[in-house]
């Protein structure tokens, strides 16, 4: 994998998560801690990410490893979407929290489809621009979809309790509400 250069202000936020995570907690807890320290990290803009993290893939969204915990216990990803790139919609097995960098992220959240073959269930629509740090799930509310709304690219921080880039996670069928199993592999920085 290609070594990048990190901005001195990523090592701080990766310690301070590393010891939020250590400390423990319930999801809502460790959320909320990370929180302003997610804020504070994207108050210095995109160049806090190396540019080769920044550069939205052809085929589909992109997810960069920025950093992950030696243990998986948590990991801090760069999430870039193309003009018109949108995600599936899915869960994550796990909390994280996001923070966007350059661009609007529109995210729609989703009731979780039951066995019985419901469809997901809108619940509400959210826009999010350079600055905006939100929880973006916990085990009980797991399910969105995410699109770049903007005509520029969408970055994103996002902080995940996992290696979001080994984790079985699934998508599900808007009309039918059916999980496929799937992993978001890492993407290389080129």
């Amino acid at each position: 994998m290609t070594r990048l250069t990190l901005d001195p202000a990523v090592g701080r936020f990766v310690a301070a998560v590393a010891d939020i995570v250590d400390r423990g907690g319930s999801e809502q807890q460790v959320t909320a801690q990370v929180v302003p320290h997610l804020r504070d990290l994207t108050a210095h803009g995109p160049d806090v990410v190396p540019a080769p993290m920044r550069r939205p893939r052809d085929d589909s969204y992109a997810m960069y490893p920025l950093h992950v915990a030696d243990d998986g216990s948590f990991c801090v990803a760069v999430a870039v979407w193309g003009v018109g790139q949108v995600t599936p919609i899915h869960d994550h097995g796990t909390w994280g929290v996001i923070g966007i960098l350059d661009g609007v992220e529109q995210e729609s959240r989703y009731d979780r489809p039951d066995a019985e073959g419901r469809p997901p269930t809108f619940i509400e629509q959210r826009m999010l621009g350079p600055g905006d740090v939100e929880v973006c799930c916990t085990s009980d509310q797991d399910v969105h979809r995410v699109a770049c709304a903007s005509s520029t690219p969408t970055v994103a921080l996002h902080v995940y309790g996992g290696d979001i880039g080994t984790l079985e996670r699934h998508a599900f069928d808007p009309e039918t509400g059916r999980a496929t199993s799937f992993v978001s592999r890492w993407a290389e920085p080129s």
